[in-house]
């Protein structure tokens, strides 16, 4: 039933966004055909384990390679069509996709949000807003900031003074990244670096400028972050190692002498920690944004639950918002599922570790791999494993729990990302309900429900071009990520255990 549910959904959301592509004609359907491309092999597969067919792995990777190659094929024909179309404008998306404009330099006033007094935005102020007590921006000032304004990108129809800032509420007239640029280059020209420009979604649907002033730039974290920071890396480590004895039969910590047998799975488990976290930095760096230091979370379960950071500077569109957070998930997600697939391989009779073959029930993708890799051998009721496979599950149970689609975690990230900040609070408010009633069988469910609402729950804050939505390569990347997320998360029911031969009730 839950693979049924699993591949329903993943059929709605294709045909969902079927209907979302039909109005952009011949280019909407050939993005959509790249999503269809990457969903196909994983629907194709846990739809035949889900009438107890299997295939081996060559035919699994093969159809993943076939995949990849009809997804490139796809790409570059609809670039050839948006050419042909006249709809790429390759200063303004290059200028937006490799060098922000000058409005978008890091700084670290970014660091509180207040909601506006206004109903003109939707659920939160952008970076840089005062105090209720902040006095108004003067007059002139306000006429001097209207000069940007032009017939050819926005036309306001309402001024709001508030606080040290402005709202202008009008109509969008030209292309959204195009009229950013200018409006934010116009900007500069006019005031210098005294202001900060944001274009976002008001509640009417319509756009809506707010020009906000620019607070110091603090040049470094709080020594207080990195000394947590610290500890908290420290207490992580002892827990991995813990993890590791656990795993082993004894306790650690009682046999120290004893580290050289929990170093190598310890090992595992922070190199797929330390794979999320640098893909992280790397991609944040690469595109001038700050991340703060990472705050992991320790746990005797599985060593840690990953880790969570704050955006030190404003992004300058929702594209580099979706980049950080799918580069660690995808960076920590393909290193797990290396080792497992590795440690599969390398499984024998006399392997270090011992499981029950219903072990493999706890997770759907992880039993759907064991059962194309070691056959037969899962029909016993004692399965020998290599230590890679725990090695790589725990991994992908990081990986998953950071993706799920709350708040700030990686995967609310993405879905902030892809569908903007109403939808992701949805999905949020969703996520919190089903770890609640999942806790009825499951009390971690219940740790992480509470974790999200007091650390994670909030949304992402806006960023500078808050309008411009990220390319359909970047959507289907991410409802590939949140599927496979699922897939991770969810168990094997016994009915489908039984015809999958998982177990020696077979």
């Amino acid at each position: 039933m839950i693979t049924l549910f699993i591949l329903f959904a993943a059929i709605a959301i294709l045909a969902w966004g079927f209907y979302r592509a039909r109005p952009f004609g011949k280019l909407g359907i050939l993005a959509w055909l790249q999503s269809v491309a990457l969903m196909a092999p994983w629907l194709l597969v846990f739809g035949a384990l889900a009438v107890g067919v299997t295939f081996n792995l060559a035919i699994v990777l093969l159809l993943l390679l076939l995949s990849i190659a009809v997804y490139i094929l796809l790409g570059r024909q609809l670039r050839a069509s948006a050419e042909q179309a006249g709809l790429i404008n390759p200063v303004s998306s290059q200028a937006a996709a490799s060098s922000p404009s000058s409005d978008s330099s890091p700084s670290s006033e970014e660091a509180t949000i207040d909601r506006p007094a206004t109903e003109s935005t939707r659920t939160t102020q952008p970076p840089g807003a005062k105090t209720a007590d902040a006095p108004l921006m003067p007059a002139e000032e306000i006429q001097t900031i209207k000069g940007i304004f032009g017939i050819e990108t926005f036309f306001a129809t309402e001024t709001i003074p508030y606080q040290e800032g402005v709202i202008f509420k009008g109509n969008l007239r030209g292309e959204v990244q195009p009229s950013f640029d200018r409006l934010t280059a116009n900007l500069q020209e006019r005031t210098g670096d005294r202001y900060r420009l944001f274009l976002l979604e008001g509640l009417e649907g319509k756009p809506v400028v707010i020009v906000l002033p620019r607070a110091p730039e603090k040049k470094s974290v709080a020594i207080a972050q990195w000394i947590l920071s610290l500890v908290l890396i420290v207490a992580t480590i002892a827990t991995c190692l813990e993890t590791s004895g656990l795993l082993r039969g004894f306790d650690f910590f009682s046999e120290l002498t004893r580290w050289r047998e929990v170093l190598p799975v310890a090992s595992g488990i922070l190199l797929v920690l330390a794979a999320t976290e640098i893909a992280h930095r790397i991609t944040a760096a690469r595109q001038q944004i700050r991340l703060s230091p990472p705050y992991f979370i320790p746990t005797w379960q599985i060593g840690s639950f990953g880790s969570f950071f704050r955006f030190e500077s404003v992004l300058p569109d929702r594209n580099r918002l979706f980049d950080v957070a799918f580069a660690g998930s995808a960076a920590g997600g393909a290193v797990s599922l290396s080792l497992l697939v590795v440690g599969l391989l390398l499984s024998r009779p006399d392997s270090l570790f011992q499981l029950p073959a219903n072990f493999f029930e706890g997770s759907l993708l992880v039993g759907s791999l064991a059962r194309i890799v070691l056959g037969e051998t899962l029909k016993q009721s004692l399965v020998a494993i290599h230590p890679l496979v725990l090695v790589g599950w725990i991994g992908l149970v990081v990986t998953a729990i950071n993706l799920m689609p709350a708040g700030q975690l990686n995967g609310g990230r993405i879905v902030q990302a892809i569908y903007g900040r109403k939808v992701a609070g949805r999905t949020t408010i969703a996520t919190v309900i089903v770890l609640g009633l999942a806790s009825l069988v499951n009390p971690l469910a219940l740790y992480w429900a509470v974790l999200i609402l007091f650390l994670q729950r909030d949304l992402e804050r806006p960023a500078l071009n808050e309008l411009t939505e990220p390319d359909d390569a970047r959507a289907a990347l991410g409802l590939l990520a949140l599927f496979l997320m699922a897939a991770t998360l969810l168990p094997i029911t016994p009915g489908l255990a039984g015809r999958l031969g998982i177990g020696s009730s077979f």
